[in-house]
This record gives C-alpha cells, structure tokens and sequence, in this order.
C-alpha cells in the first residue's frame, strides 16, 4: 500500500476517527485506524463495536491495499507535522511497519493483522430520509446537557428520537430535568419507531455536523442508525431499551407564570451560586408581585444575595420561594436567547421552562428544597 496526502486533509480525517477509536486496551485492534486503498479511493475507518465512523479521504493513490495502525499515536504525529507537510504513507508487505515520510521526517508504526479489524455492517435499514443540517444541530443542542450519565438507566444515556402528533421530537432526561425539542417530521421519517441513540454517538455526530453541507441523511433500523454527512458515513448501535413515559412528568396545572430576560437571569444566577461550589446547595428564587430575588448560602463562605426588579421581571401571581441547583438552571437558560419563561405550582413541583420565542422546545425542572 501507498499514498500521497496533504497533512491538513490527512489531520481532518484522523480527527474524527481517533476519537471514536477505543483508548483502552481491552482489545488492541479497536485502537487502530483501518487504513484501505482500493477502487480508487482512500478510506479510514475506526470503531469500537460501538459506533463506526468511515471517511473517504482526497489523496494521490500509488498502490492499493490496507493496514492497520494506532490511531492516536498516527493523529498526534500528523498534528504536529508542518501546515504545509505532504504525507506519504507506505507499507511494503502485511507484516512490516507502516512507514510514514513527510519532507525529513520519518517514522514508521507497529501494525496489526487487517483480519483481526472488526467489521460494523449497519445491516438492513429500511427508514431513510433527510433532514437540514440546521434542524439536526438544534434537536441535538437543545437537549443533549440532559443526557444521562447514569450507567444503571442506561435507557436514559442518550436521546430519545420519535414521531410524536406529526412531529419529530427529541427527548432527554436524567431525573433531574428533562428537554423535549420538536420539529417538523422529515419526508420519509414520518413512520419511524422511537429509537435511544447513545451519548457518545449523539456528540460525535455533533462534531461532524460542525462541518457538514446542508442536509444530513439518516437510515435506520430496529437496532442500528446511519449518518452519511458529505464524505464520512457514522454508523452506530442503538440502545437496547424502553424510554420511560417521559410525558407523565411534564406538569399539566401549573399556573404562576414568571417571565424574566434570559441574561439577567443568568448573570445573577452565576453571581450568587459563585458563593458555594456545593452541589446540593441550591440557588434560592424568592419571588413576589413583579419582583425575583436570587439568595444562595454556603457554611463555610457565607451567603450572597442579587434582587431583579419591574424592569425586567414579569410575575403577577402569589408569593413562592422555590430552590433549583444552579447548573441545570444556566444549562437550560443557555438554550434560550432572549426571555426565559418558569411556569410554577409550588415549590415541591416539577416547575416548566419554555423559551418566549421558540414554542417548539419545553423543559422540565425539579427544585430541591431550600
């Protein structure tokens, strides 16, 4: 095998494949980039029985064939090489070293056997449609802070894809908060089953999605999705399990309406919990007739307390003193632009938060007590 590359075309494509290619060593070959010329194309490849990610890369081809080499060690020196660098990649039979030559620098990798590289085949997918890049971030963004890290509810540790009163919603929960985005149902998508697609998978898509054209096409079945987005195809498992009833904890008869601007909010949220690194300890809103007070307290560094007034706060309904943790708070209100709305019952209550300007997403939130 032998091949040409520019370094910043070549560090591009190693980029997205060293980190989906498994670090630990549990099994050595998933830590290794598979590396084929053939048909006249270049292809990486990488996986960690997971996910697989397969990117067709431009590169002036001298003979085919295929090797394997460690993926982070092989980014790592193409990173460093100069801008400018041209690559050359070489392995003159299976068994020997793949050499790698750029200017006078050279260097040449340990190898393991091509037929011990797993192989991902997504299978039969008989859903396919097409979605805007642009759609697909959004669903992505405004939920994914929500993801689970829980190992034990890993039918939480992703988000939750499904067709719901003629929309494409995506759904994420860890107990603590939950966020529901929703879109128009892509032609063609408009029939799928709900489907768990895993943390690691929905972040690296997301990487991708940062340099992706204007549509994404996805095909999925009943335990496997693809993404094909421009020249790299991610294909990942989805995970084996039932998403809870998630609209069972979205509150029905809250009625105290609070309206605050987003970054008023955020900024005094920040500057009160500034008190306190303490997880379990809340950010306190005091609220009353068109006026919000934020208080935190810590035992060791004392207590820290910002009031916004009529000029940009909106409440009209009883007093309520309401606790919530001040990381989900600014997670959520990261998601909205302008005004941030919190729709109460009282203070033990899962308390809903929408953005004023953007009715297709809602999110739910559980205070802690105060």
């Amino acid at each position: 095998m032998k091949l040409k590359a520019d370094r910043t075309i070549l560090l591009k494509a190693l980029a997205h494949i060293q980190s989906v290619a498994e670090k630990r060593n549990t099994i050595p070959i998933l830590a290794n980039v598979l590396i084929q010329v053939e048909d006249g194309k270049l292809t990486l490849t990488a996986t960690d029985m997971e996910i697989a990610v397969v990117e067709a890369v431009e590169a002036e081809l001298i003979e085919n064939g295929s090797v394997t080499a460690p993926a982070s060690v092989l980014y790592e020196i193409v990173r460093k090489l100069p801008d400018e660098a041209q690559i050359e990649l070489s392995q003159s039979s299976n068994t020997m070293p793949l050499a790698l030559q750029a200017g006078r620098y050279a260097t040449s990798l340990n190898v393991l056997n091509v037929d011990e590289f797993p192989s991902m085949t997504a299978g039969e997918l008989p859903h396919h449609f097409s979605i805007a890049t642009d759609t697909l971030r959004k669903l992505i963004e405004q939920t994914r802070f929500a993801i689970s890290t829980e190992e034990t509810r890993y039918y939480l540790n992703g988000i939750y894809l499904h067709i719901a009163e003629g929309k494409l919603r995506a759904v994420a929960t860890d107990g603590h908060r939950l966020a529901r985005v929703e879109t128009e149902a892509p032609k063609g998508g408009e029939n799928i089953t709900g489907i768990i697609i895993p943390r690691k998978t929905i972040y690296e898509l997301y990487k991708l999605l940062e340099e992706a054209g204007d549509t994404v096409e996805i095909l999925l079945s009943d335990t496997r999705i693809q993404f094909n987005v421009g020249n790299v195809t991610l294909t990942s498992k989805l995970i084996d399990g039932t998403f809870p009833e998630y609209e069972r904890v979205i509150p029905k008869g809250n009625d105290k309406v609070l309206r605050v601007g987003k970054q008023d909010f955020a900024n005094a949220v920040a500057r009160v919990a500034a008190i306190s690194q303490e997880r379990s300890r809340p950010v306190k809103l005091a609220l009353d007739q068109n006026s919000l007070t934020l208080s935190a307290s810590s035992v060791d560094q004392g207590t820290a307390k910002e009031e916004l007034d009529e000029t940009q706060v909106e409440y009209q309904s009883s007093p309520l003193e309401i606790g919530f943790q001040a990381r989900y708070l600014n997670d959520i209100t990261d998601q909205i632009d302008n005004q941030v709305e919190f729709v109460f019952a009282d203070n033990a209550a899962p308390t809903i938060v929408r953005d004023v300007d953007d009715p297709s997403a809602l999110y739910v939130l559980m205070p802690m007590r105060v």
